[in-house]
């Protein structure tokens, strides 16, 4: 049993308070909009503007985050504010073994990307050159911010100063136990995912960018597809910010790292290379399918309608995300969310992803009219409906360490509204 399932603890009679706020998710819609409407007025759908749109994002949520929100007097960033320094010197035989560990643990990432040949085809070649671009900026940079923050920490010796305690030995002392794992979990988590939503950043904002105004209005069809790639264009760039800033002043550190196998093997599977749901995949639901426009074609209210739940969805599912604020990452704990799309599901963007894929794909009509083919999309789309699942519980199992995640699973599975609808559709209720 789960310790999210434990029965001995009651549900709050109130949600528990959100990690994140609504406003942090505005702003960086806000910043987002501006600039790609900039992009599309001027024809601006180079990769750099691509960037440059993940960038607009994410500085208005830091700003608001540090000026409104002021995470970084978070008890949780771990950061003492009333001015009891370290000594420079103090800090800096921190900061030392700290920074070897850092940039061993950058050194071993960048062998990664160099072996795997998949990181210099495709759109991955323009974030190879992004992150080789970026590497010494970010080593210099490295060194006033961990010896700024090292003089602040209440407990500056984490995962990296563990690991660099192992690059190092001899004086540095004995890791603390686990405590390089934990940064290796993260680290990799932060490599595999950030490389993949900088690769598809580019392409992601072109397709937005290559609409012209009239297009859209053309119909149903145009009109959905138009607002699906706005949705997926929001989610992306919220979803690479998150991968990005994962910093303790911005108090969107990673707390840990899901440190289950089957946690990684359910989300990795979902990803490429690993992806088993791709074209020509074990798990490819698409042959012999159609898309929903195809099979609607003949009824004009049934696509606008088609059209319309289709966008609700997306919607969901960029809203999700657009929730993390600053804090988007899988197989991660960066703090619990209660608002938005997660005060009515526990795995809103799930959910939706998944009804998405039946309500687009329509897996039981086939073009040659196969029943077999239908049966066998059918089954294959209930796998990957499956798999998500896995997902979700994995999740649940390493969040479940943290009692506020147990008090917020508690509180959802009284009061809301998809957990009582499942009930209800169980005969539970």
């Amino acid at each position: 049993m789960n310790a999210v399932d434990s029965p001995s603890e009651t549900a709050p009679s109130r949600c528990p308070p959100s990690a994140v706020s609504h406003g942090v998710g505005v702003a960086g819609l806000t910043g987002l909009a501006i600039w790609t409407a900039v992009a599309w007025r001027y024809g601006m759908d180079g990769p750099h503007a691509g960037i440059t749109a993940v960038l607009a994002c994410g500085v208005p949520m830091v700003l608001w985050s540090l000026l409104v929100d002021k995470v970084h007097r978070n008890p949780s960033t771990g950061i003492d504010w009333r001015g009891n320094l370290r000594t420079r010197r103090e800090a800096l035989d921190i900061s030392i073994v700290k920074l070897a560990g850092l940039w061993a643990t950058w050194a071993a990432i960048a062998l990664f990307y160099g072996t795997a040949r998949w990181y210099w085809e495709g759109n991955y070649s323009y974030t190879m050159a992004l992150l080789t671009w970026a590497v010494v900026p970010l080593v210099l940079v490295s060194i006033p911010y961990v010896i700024w923050l090292d003089r602040r920490l209440v407990d500056p010796k984490d995962g990296a100063y563990a690991f660099g305690q192992w690059i190092i030995g001899g004086a540095a002392g004995k890791p603390a136990e686990g405590a390089i794992g934990d940064h290796l979990r993260a680290w990799g988590v932060k490599a595999f995912f950030l490389a993949f939503m900088l690769s598809i950043t580019p392409a992601n904002f072109a397709t937005v960018i290559g609409w012209r105004m009239a297009d859209p209005l053309s119909g149903p069809v145009a009109l959905a597809s138009f607002l699906i790639a706005i949705l997926f264009l929001i989610d992306v760039a919220f979803a690479t910010i998150g991968y990005m800033l994962t910093m303790k002043p911005l108090d969107a550190h990673i707390r840990s790292a899901n440190p289950h196998v089957a946690g990684w093997v359910a989300a990795l599977i979902c990803y490429p290379p690993f992806v088993l749901m791709g074209g020509g995949g074990p798990l490819d639901y698409h042959r012999g399918t159609a898309e929903w426009s195809h099979w609607l074609a003949a009824h004009p209210a049934l696509l606008w309608l088609w059209g319309g739940l289709l966008v609700t969805l997306t919607a969901i599912y960029a809203w999700a995300t657009v929730a993390f604020g600053l804090r988007f990452s899988n197989l991660t704990h960066r703090g619990i969310l209660t608002h938005g799309p997660y005060r009515l599901s526990r795995h809103p963007a799930y959910l939706s992803k998944n009804l998405f894929w039946w309500c687009s794909v329509l897996p039981f009509l086939s073009v040659n009219g196969s029943w077999l083919e239908a049966v066998r999309n059918c089954a294959l789309l209930g796998i990957t409906s499956a798999v998500y699942y896995w997902r979700a519980r994995t999740e649940e199992q390493h969040l479940g360490e943290d009692p506020d995640y147990r008090a917020y699973h508690r509180w959802m599975g009284e009061h809301g509204a998809v957990p009582r609808l499942f009930d209800w559709i169980a005969g539970r209720r």
